[in-house]
């Protein structure tokens, strides 16, 4: 049986998704992945991981990694072992989903409005005020449909069979989903016949739906079929290859701001019939270099007066600015209360527990358990800017034990969760790996689309927590079964 080639975690009672917490069975979502694995000949099986590794590099298929001397654009890792969930274990999810991205919208559109949450004691009112991500400049201001939030990444970690955790929300402008696609399509090229014995659910029309879900929200001032474009930073972006991938997807164009200008009261791009106005712009720039008339004067990556427009209803950005406050990790230590509050239900999908630093009682607590605890920046990203304590240098622990006491409001802390594993196909066979899920979600004022799956990042050294691209992790591809 296969599980008896997975080699063991250090750690005793971890849940392997492929083989249970004692490795004893295979589980039945894995049943016929096992099957055909077990009757595959380990070197051809190398020969695909080249040839995956091949198609890649040919393809593109890379990132930026900044503050690095040499070697800058780097190919993300990618496992040939996928991992496979059950059609009930999704049905649970995308209702948590899908209640969690409508709270959010719900928040988005009540903190740049009347404040009820805060009106009703639920939410303290300097998690506001004192916020660096929101906008003041977006008070009073309503979105196209009401949509805030147009493409949503939820982040999930598992500890058990039936064990879901959101460990962050990414509302601003969440990456990944061009590999999302590029694993599925590798997968396909690479193992045709796993596909013909389990049936998966596809993921391959993600960018006409976010065609679709974008053309929806398009402004009134749109007198003709949408037109649709992706604002992006430029070459130098460490997500810019995804940026490119989705605007050849969906048929748009692909912008930079100096291509665009401000025309009669609406953003137009340059072509070489001359200026087109533009309806929806998918925008890959963060808000602070967004207008340099509004925000930062020294941006280069935006355009002057997109804001003015926007705020006219001249034109949907996509993801609403201001969005980024719903991406705070203090505000994520509200999202249950949140949840309730909009939707009158008890949140489907809880919350890792979590100290506030910014609160005496939790900072204390904090400083005195830091060897065990994860500690984050509250506006932090990709893997940066954190501690983990049970694998931390004692250096370590004490260079974050002053930044915790100059900074408290800055950092929240979480224990070290007994993170799931999946499978990766080394040299020596299979062998564990912990990873976390990001589900993509596509919203219009209609409907919400969630993604079948998403996008896997797998910690590729034994042991390690830290699934980040930017940070050595690597991605698989994301099976969801039919029911």
């Amino acid at each position: 049986m296969l599980a008896s080639k997975i080699e063991t975690m250090e750690k005793p009672n971890i849940f392997d998704e492929m083989t249970g917490v004692n490795g004893d069975d295979i589980r039945a979502p894995y049943t016929d992945f096992n099957a055909w694995f077990d009757g595959e000949d380990p070197a051809r099986l190398r020969k695909k991981q080249r040839e995956a590794e091949d198609l890649f590099r040919l393809t593109g298929i890379t990132f930026n990694v900044y503050g690095r001397a040499a070697a800058s654009e780097r190919l993300i890792p990618f496992d040939i072992v996928p991992r496979v969930i059950s059609g009930r274990e999704w049905a649970r999810l995308s209702r948590g989903i899908e209640q969690r991205v409508r709270a959010i919208n719900a928040f988005l559109y009540d903190i740049y409005h009347r404040q009820e949450i805060v009106r009703a004691g639920r939410l303290p009112a300097e998690m506001i005020a004192k916020n660096a991500a929101f906008l003041p400049q977006m008070m009073g201001v309503s979105p196209a449909g009401g949509v805030y939030t147009h493409i949503v990444g939820i982040d999930l970690v598992r500890t058990g069979p039936d064990e879901f955790y959101v460990l962050e929300d990414n509302a601003r402008t969440p990456s990944g989903v061009s590999y999302m696609l590029e694993n599925r399509e590798t997968m396909l090229q690479m193992f045709p016949e796993l596909f013909a014995r389990n049936r998966v659910l596809p993921v391959s029309n993600y960018p006409k739906m976010l065609r679709r879900s974008l053309a929806a929200c398009a402004p009134a001032a749109t007198s003709d079929k949408p037109t649709v474009a992706v604002l992006t930073p430029g070459i130098y972006n460490s997500a810019y290859y995804e940026h490119s991938f989705l605007a050849d997807k969906m048929g748009v164009e692909l912008v930079e701001g100096h291509d665009l200008r401000v025309v009669d009261g609406r953003v137009a791009m340059r072509t070489t019939e001359g200026y087109k106005a533009i309806d929806v712009l998918y925008r890959r720039v963060d808000d602070d270099y967004l207008d340099p008339l509004n925000f930062n004067p020294d941006s280069q990556l935006g355009v002057p007066g997109i804001m003015d427009v926007y705020k006219a209803g001249g034109i949907t950005i996509a993801n609403a600015p201001g969005t980024g406050i719903a991406d705070d990790k203090a505000i994520y230590s509200y999202m249950p209360d949140i949840v309730e509050f909009y939707t009158g239900e008890k949140a489907i999908l809880q919350n890792v527990p979590t100290w506030r630093c910014s609160e005496p009682d939790s900072l204390a607590y904090v400083l005195d358990n830091l060897s065990e605890l994860v500690v984050k920046e509250v506006h932090g990203s990709g893997g940066y800017g954190m501690l983990i304590g049970p694998t931390a240098t004692k250096k370590d622990i004490e260079t974050f034990r002053r930044k915790l006491k100059l900074r408290p409001s800055n950092y929240i802390a979480q224990p070290t969760l007994s993170l799931s594993t999946v499978p990766i196909f080394t040299r020596s066979g299979l062998a564990p790996r912990h990873v976390d899920l990001r589900p993509f979600v596509l919203v219009s004022p209609d409907r919400i689309d969630i993604t079948p799956g998403g996008l896997t990042r797998v910690a590729l050294k034994k042991g390690s927590l830290v699934v980040n691209s930017s940070q050595g992790g690597g991605t698989k591809d994301t099976w969801v079964l039919e029911e």
